[in-house]
C-alpha cells in the first residue's frame, strides 16, 4: 500500500486544472501523480486514452517538469512483455 501524501493530492489537482487528466481525482490523475511522485520507472496501464497515449505525453511531461516531478514511461502490459 502506498500512502497518499498531501503533495500527491496537490499534484492531482494541478493535473486536473491543467487539463492533463479528466476531472476525476481518484482516477488517472491519481495514478499518474503516485507514479511521478514516487519516481516509478513505469506506469503500467491499459488506458491508452489518457495515459499510454503519445499525443498526451508531451503535455504530461511539460506539467511534470513544471512541478519538478519525474516522468515515468507509460506502457501497456503488452509493451512491457515484448521481447527486445
Amino acid at each position: 500500500m502506498i500512502d497518499i501524501e498531501p503533495e500527491i493530492a496537490e499534484i492531482v489537482q494541478t493535473y486536473i486544472q491543467n487539463q492533463v487528466m479528466p476531472n476525476d481525482p481518484l482516477g488517472d490523475a491519481l495514478h499518474l501523480a503516485i507514479a511521478s511522485y514516487h519516481k516509478c520507472d513505469f506506469l503500467l496501464t491499459w488506458n491508452c486514452r489518457h495515459l499510454a497515449n503519445a499525443n498526451k505525453f508531451g503535455h504530461i511531461r511539460r506539467v511534470n517538469v513544471m512541478l519538478g516531478l519525474y516522468v515515468p514511461a507509460f506502457v501497456t502490459p503488452l509493451e512491457l512483455m515484448e521481447d527486445n
